[in-house]
């Protein structure tokens, strides 16, 4: 059974209907069309399906549709302000970090987050912070760069 929620997503109100058991992956990709976030493990794992919920980083296929009503949900694509690219975002690219980039979104979300907490964090930060976010194609070195570029160029 069916149910309406509004959801915040990007700063827009949206009205879906869906089920109690409908995670907020299912509604940002097959209903709201972002498909920033990815559907990898689906166990919440891997960390492609992460979004920031209130600024927090969740795994949206964890994370019920439902149980977000009233909150503000930010997908990689509404990360951009106005356009420009968040520092976080120019340094993966000015780093040359993304290799299939099926991980790029929920590592720059979460990287994102973590350095609106840390905004001068070692080596050992990042790799901690971005622990929980897999990427199949070994391309850590790259993405750690990025974020202590970051990092250096003030943040997130």
């Amino acid at each position: 059974m069916s149910q309406p929620v509004t959801l915040t997503v990007n700063g827009k109100e949206n009205e879906v209907s869906c089920g109690a058991t409908t995670t907020l992956l299912t509604v940002l990709r097959d209903t709201l069309a972002l498909t920033g976030s990815k559907r990898g493990c689906n166990q919440g794992v891997c960390g492609a399906c992460t979004v920031l919920v209130d600024g927090t980083p969740v795994r949206a296929c964890l994370t019920l549709a439902a149980n977000t009503e009233g909150q503000s949900i930010t997908t990689i694509e509404g990360l951009p302000d106005g356009g420009d690219l968040k520092p976080i975002q120019q340094a993966i690219i000015d780093s040359d970090a993304v290799q299939c980039g099926f991980c790029t979104s929920g590592m720059i979300l979460t990287a994102h987050e973590f350095l609106q907490r840390n905004s001068n964090p070692s080596i050992d930060d990042i790799r901690t912070a971005l622990s929980g976010n897999i990427c199949r194609c070994s391309g850590y070195r790259k993405i750690v760069d990025a974020v202590a570029l970051a990092a250096s160029r003030g943040g997130a």
